[in-house]
């Protein structure tokens, strides 16, 4: 294994891990994504939990841009990042469209900064020019994997004299920079998965620190960064688990005390797959274009990766922002990886459903969501798409549905359009004629005396009350399919009904 996992003989508690940032001053986070598409799932989680983190200890989140590899930045996709964000509900205290006394907090505006660290490692002698060629760098991979070796640099140009590095500089030589790398093994206490332990010069040459353009890599600028920005907890991916006695050994070179750090698991399906995305369960986008709540999303993230209390058997329970950085708890992630489970993303969304329905300002948003959303589906069709009756088809559709988009599908159609008269020839309309009073005179119009009318109704005209309900389900809707006669009737309502009806006997 490239890392170890240890777990100590006495744990140290959670608040002494953390007591010299939180009894001294408020802790200060970072989420640093790369402008490189789209905001996923894992990154949104990160986010999330940084935000969660901050604010139930009345610290700040700091957005910051990692956008030092300039081939792998795609145009607008940080304004793309920052409206996920925000659209999520995540709200940063400091970042690039937000300002800062850390600024400016988009990396490849801050290549001065750098610079001026660079040459600190430089002097200090933690730090060397090198001069290989990309073609040496390849014929060293290839020999590797030749002798199915380790590909890592040889370090070659370390232990350059300071007259051969002039000599290369005057003559114009490209070079970039590499950190020496000591091969002690470095140890931390990961805030999530407890002790590690790494010697990354078994597995790595020397890295790059500044790259031959002027722009720093990763590890450098992450460093330098987070320290300049008083980040006083690191919390981010697994992926990163690796790299962090890397960072730890840089922090050491400039006699800088490394924040605390802690890995987040990996976000897989409910069957340990990797997330897909073919299948729209990476994208923070996807599932915003697909009707998914911000807050149903946000939820459905804490339910599969931890750091609160879940009660066996006790149900789902929306929570607001305010309620989760109340109840979040960072020793309460599982180290092990973040299952997710479709089923209650559904219901985290119709738990939102409800809860906007019940405030008079977003419940009236709401209904003009879909109001708009039924006159786009159905542009060339006669519609019924007043106030009170898309507000009684919401109240009905919240233990149906999962999404809005729902109700404009084909199986919905009728709660919208009067239905085609025109092969309904052989209904019997003299029946329907004798059936208008009995509805008009019912005072509890719910599915329930509706159906008990119906069966009445059958008996008193010698009817069969399947053939009642076939007559009555085309009226209605000109569909074959759908729900309950009874239920349909309650939907639409007693004066929408009675208008089908009338409308078709004339």
């Amino acid at each position: 294994m490239l890392y170890t996992t240890m777990k100590l003989l006495t744990p140290i508690p959670y608040f002494m891990l953390t007591h010299r940032y939180l009894t001294s001053k408020t802790p200060r986070v970072r989420f640093a994504p790369s402008p490189t598409g789209y905001l996923h799932l894992g990154g949104l989680r990160t986010a999330l939990y940084n935000k969660l983190f901050a604010k139930s200890h009345k610290g700040s989140l700091i957005l910051r841009i990692e956008d030092t590899d300039q081939t792998r930045k795609v145009e607008g996709s940080i304004n793309a990042l920052i409206q996920d964000l925000q659209w999520a509900g995540i709200q940063c205290d400091e970042g690039p469209s937000i300002g800062g006394q850390c600024g400016p907090y988009i990396q490849s505006e801050r290549l001065d900064i750098y610079q001026k660290y660079i040459s600190k490692l430089l002097d200090n002698g933690t730090a060397y020019r090198c001069f290989c060629t990309e073609r040496r760098l390849n014929l060293l991979r290839r020999d590797a994997m030749r002798t199915h070796s380790i590909p890592k640099y040889d370090n070659r140009c370390r232990n350059l004299s300071f007259g051969e590095v002039m000599e290369k500089l005057n003559a114009g030589t490209p070079n970039c920079i590499r950190f020496k790398l000591s091969s002690e093994c470095q140890f931390f206490e990961d805030l999530i998965f407890g002790g590690i332990a790494y010697d990354v010069s078994i597995n790595e040459g020397d890295p790059v620190l500044m790259k031959s353009d002027g722009f720093p890599t990763y590890h450098f600028a992450n460093v330098v960064d987070d320290h300049l920005m008083g980040i006083s907890h690191v919390l981010r991916g697994v992926e990163w688990q690796i790299s962090t006695t890397k960072h730890i050994l840089i922090y050491k070179a400039f006699g800088w005390k490394p924040p605390e750090f802690g890995h987040l698991p990996l976000i897989v399906n409910a069957d340990g797959t990797k997330l897909s995305k073919r299948q729209s369960d990476v994208k923070v986008e996807d599932y915003r274009r697909k009707g998914v709540y911000p807050l149903a999303l946000v939820n459905y993230i804490t339910l599969s990766g931890g750091g609160f209390d879940h009660v066996p058997g006790a149900g789902i329970r929306l929570k607001s922002m305010d309620d989760l950085a109340e109840e979040f708890q960072l020793r309460k992630i599982s180290s092990h990886p973040s299952r997710l489970n479709a089923d209650l993303l559904d219901e985290c969304n119709k738990l939102e459903m409800r809860r906007r329905l019940r405030d008079e300002n977003e419940c009236r948003a709401l209904v003009a969501t879909l109001q708009q959303l039924v006159k786009c589906s159905y542009p060339k069709e006669k519609l019924n798409v007043s106030q009170e009756h898309v507000k009684g088809v919401l109240e009905w559709a919240t233990a149906r549905i999962s999404r809005l988009e729902d109700l404009v599908t084909d199986k919905y159609g009728f709660l919208w359009i009067l239905p085609s008269n025109s092969d309904l020839a052989e209904i019997n309309k003299d029946l329907l004629e004798k059936l208008i009073p009995v509805l008009e005179s019912l005072s509890n119009y719910d599915q329930i005396h509706i159906k008990q009318n119906l069966r009445d109704f059958c008996t008193e005209n010698n009817v069969k009350f399947p053939i009642l309900m076939k007559m009555l389900r085309s009226v209605l809707s000109g569909l074959a399919e759908g729900p309950g006669v009874a239920e349909m009737m309650q939907l639409l309502g007693k004066q929408q009904s009675l208008l089908r009806i009338k409308a078709f006997i004339k």
